[in-house]
């Protein structure tokens, strides 16, 4: 397996087969194809500050697979994670998702690791702690985050 970047931002690896991290620039999607990933999931919208122009293009041109389920960083909705459980389960793999910062990715991975992995809460929150940690700010929005990650799907 080749080495993990450490050039592509906020950079995480959850399994052999699965990966994170912060905003993606032009350069980073050469090195997801050289690593073999087959497909993204992105999480952040599209006019996010530091979103890169064109992503689904330049990723089709690699061979890659692209998903967008655009998440308002002050109103992520249960539909939101219902439209990433159905595209995580739609992949192929090696998947690779992102937003701009690991935020929105790490908070909802915590969610399912916890809901459909039945990964224990200290081991999934350990595993979001490495990115951010939500309901630790008392920022607005973050309280929206920390309320989001309490929620169980139904």
């Amino acid at each position: 397996m080749p080495e993990d970047p450490d050039t592509i931002a906020n950079w995480q690896r959850l399994s052999p087969d699965l990966t994170t991290s912060g905003r993606l620039v032009a350069g980073d999607i050469e090195r997801l194809a050289e690593l073999g990933v087959r497909a993204v999931i992105n999480l952040a919208l599209p006019d996010s500050p530091g979103a890169l122009a064109d992503e689904g293009e330049l990723l089709a041109q690699a061979g890659i697979a692209y998903t967008t389920i655009p998440v308002p960083f002050d109103a992520p909705q249960e539909s939101h994670f219902a439209a990433f459980r159905a595209a995580l389960a739609a992949s192929v793999r090696p998947l690779h998702v992102h937003c701009i910062m690991n935020w929105r990715v790490s908070a909802f991975f915590y969610r399912w690791h916890r809901e459909h992995c039945a990964m224990p809460e200290p081991e999934a929150r350990a595993l979001m702690a490495r990115q951010w940690q939500p309901d630790a700010g008392d920022r607005a929005d973050w309280q929206v985050w920390a309320a989001f990650i309490s929620q169980e799907s139904s």
